[in-house]
């Protein structure tokens, strides 16, 4: 399909009346009624295979903007196979006359499943409803919240302004304190009419579909009479991975259903980055995958470069590169220790992982003064530039004693007759399943795509180094086990060619700001995180707080894929098929 401005009639022609008009940044503004339509066009013809993103945007007060077009629902769509850039689609809702009616879109569930968890996402905190979603529910908040949070008319029980930083503490600083001013001194929105005092909690069950729906043969069918039932794992359960629930219907010990269910640590990440300036988001990126904190840095630095027309110095995109795989590495090795742990082998692997862990957390310490939260970067470049000793110390590491650590792993684990008994078959999902459920990086790379997004789409420096993306085909636990263990390999690649060519120089492009204005506009900038595709969707009203803040977690995003590979299998294999798609719940629940 044409990439040129006469997209426009190319998509009308095959869906007549389909797109409306294409924006100046090349995005497609398209009719609710054909979305769907066009959705099935873009997906098998054009080779649109990949729905990466959903998220909506409520532009109410936006210069430009009025109550005819005040909802958006943005859709960011790629090709695995070919790469490059993505294909912007956009639907754009009125506001309703009536605040008990919903703005609706069609569900895109029918063409990309992947749109699942996402659609649910913005129902949940912008109350835009997807017509035919089978499921759509609260996803990050609990049913019965009142209202739907990342709208801009929304407000917090403890609200001060809009943005930060807020007025009534600084720089005068005499103010009364929002807990001062909430009713009974509790951080919570009553609805209006309800009475906390009367209220009793309703009986509630968790909907989890039937066998029916997956074709699963009871043991009524094989002449055994059997029960199902519905089991509860988690929230607090030590192979959970964090606050996290599984709800699995079960005939005898097979799941014939499984849903997940997050939240229980969710804190609307997104609209507290709309109050932040967009500095004082950087930190705040450390607390999503807290595992990860300088991959989270990278990408959204990126992202606001890209907005504001920044140019990184040499060194500083060097640095960059070297936090980023220093952090893929430890990453990967963790997560083979806990999917270890998941299968029984009780912290010796975990401990072994963990020890390379330890050492590059010095290194982290010594470059930004923290081991985990390093908020290191910094628009332009990096907080702080690292010594010769620095330097030193990181080459003996990753000329010496990550490769060595690496093979030890490999040699204890990957031939081990239960690792391979236990993972090998398991979580079977083919390539073009876990596509369609948008799942992307090491997952994806076990079932045959060697889609890599340093690759696809090269950002920062990463088309200067020579590296390969591993690629296994058995589209199990197993394989994705020895993706993430080559991924380390290439990783260490990378990182030698890097400390061979890192030059001298500045790290920080123009002055250090405490604030900065970015110019009106939108970005989706994304890199290839250990867990997968880690984007950031940006809006800016040329104000120093950005406009619209969305993170486009992996570890979130990946969980579309849990229940299908969990059917069929027992109980216990639910345990290392989660184990095998890498989360954590920060950036699950954000």
């Amino acid at each position: 399909m044409s990439e040129t401005a006469n997209i426009v009639e190319e998509l009308n022609a095959a869906v007549p009346g389909a797109v409306k008009e294409r924006l100046e940044n090349g995005s497609l503004v398209v009719a609710a009624d054909k979305l769907v339509e066009l959705g099935r066009y873009l997906r098998d013809r054009a080779g649109y295979d990949l729905l990466s993103s959903v998220t909506g945007v409520d532009y109410l007060g936006y210069k430009g903007r009025d109550a005819t077009n005040r909802f958006e629902v943005v859709y960011h769509l790629y090709s695995t196979a070919r790469g490059g850039g993505p294909l912007v689609l956009k639907v754009r809702i009125p506001q309703p006359e009536s605040p008990d009616e919903a703005p609706t879109v069609p569900s895109l569930m029918p063409v990309w499943p992947g749109a699942n968890l996402q659609e649910c996402e913005v129902w949940d905190l912008y109350g835009i409803r997807f017509a035919g979603h089978p499921n759509l529910r609260r996803i990050l908040l609990w049913e019965g919240f009142h209202g739907h949070p990342m709208r801009k008319d929304w407000r917090e029980a403890y609200y001060e302004e809009e943005r930060k930083p807020f007025r009534s503490r600084h720089p005068a600083g005499t103010h009364v304190w929002a807990e001062d001013r909430a009713p009974w001194h509790d951080n919570v929105n009553y609805p209006l009419g309800w009475d906390p005092a009367t209220w009793k909690e309703p009986i509630t069950q968790m909907r989890v579909y039937g066998a029916g729906a997956n074709g699963h043969a009871s043991g009524a069918a094989e002449g055994l009479h059997t029960d199902q039932i519905v089991v509860n794992f988690g929230p607090h359960h030590p192979s959970t991975h964090g606050v996290f629930r599984m709800v699995a219907r079960l005939d005898g010990e097979t799941i014939i259903d499984l849903e997940p269910v997050m939240g229980y640590l969710h804190r609307n990440h997104e609209k507290i980055g709309e109050r932040n300036t967009y500095l004082m988001n950087m930190p705040f990126t450390d607390r999503l995958d807290y595992l990860c904190s300088m991959s989270n840095n990278l990408g959204y630095a990126i992202a606001v470069e890209r907005l504001a027309g920044l140019e990184v110095p040499e060194r500083a995109e060097y640095l960059r590169v070297i936090m980023a795989e220093l952090t893929r590495i430890l990453n990967h090795l963790t997560n083979i220790g806990f999917l270890l742990n998941d299968l029984g082998a009780y912290f010796t692997p975990v401990l072994y992982a963990l020890k390379e862990r330890e050492l590059i957390l010095d290194l982290f310490e010594a470059a930004s003064g923290s081991r985990m939260m390093c908020n290191y970067l910094r628009f332009g470049g990096v907080a702080h530039d690292v010594s010769p000793e620095w330097l030193t110390q990181c080459r003996q590491i990753v000329e010496n004693r990550l490769p060595a650590a690496i093979d030890e792993m490999d040699r204890l684990l990957t031939d081990n007759e239960i690792l391979i008994a236990r993972c090998r078959g398991v979580g079977y999902l083919t390539g073009a399943e876990l596509v369609a459920l948008s799942v992307t990086g090491p997952m994806l790379r076990a079932a045959g795509i060697p889609y890599d997004i340093r690759k696809a789409e090269p950002y920062s420096i990463y088309d200067r180094f020579e590296f390969d993306v591993p690629v296994f085909y058995g589209c199990d636990v197993y394989d994705r086990y020895r993706v993430r263990m080559e991924e380390a390999r290439q990783a260490v690649r990378i990182l030698r060619q890097a400390l061979r060519d890192i030059p001298e120089g500045e790290i920080q492009a123009g002055k250090k700001q405490y604030s900065f204005r970015v110019p009106p506009g939108e970005v989706y900038a994304r890199i290839e995180g250990p867990k997968g595709e880690l984007g950031y969707y940006l809006v800016s009203d040329g104000t120093p707080n950005p406009f619209r803040y969305h993170v486009r977690a992996p570890s979130y995003i990946n969980l579309t894929a849990l229940g299908p590979m969990s059917v069929g299998y027992k109980i216990a294999d639910s345990i290392i098929n989660l184990g095998s798609i890498d989360i954590v719940l920060g950036e699950v629940d954000r």
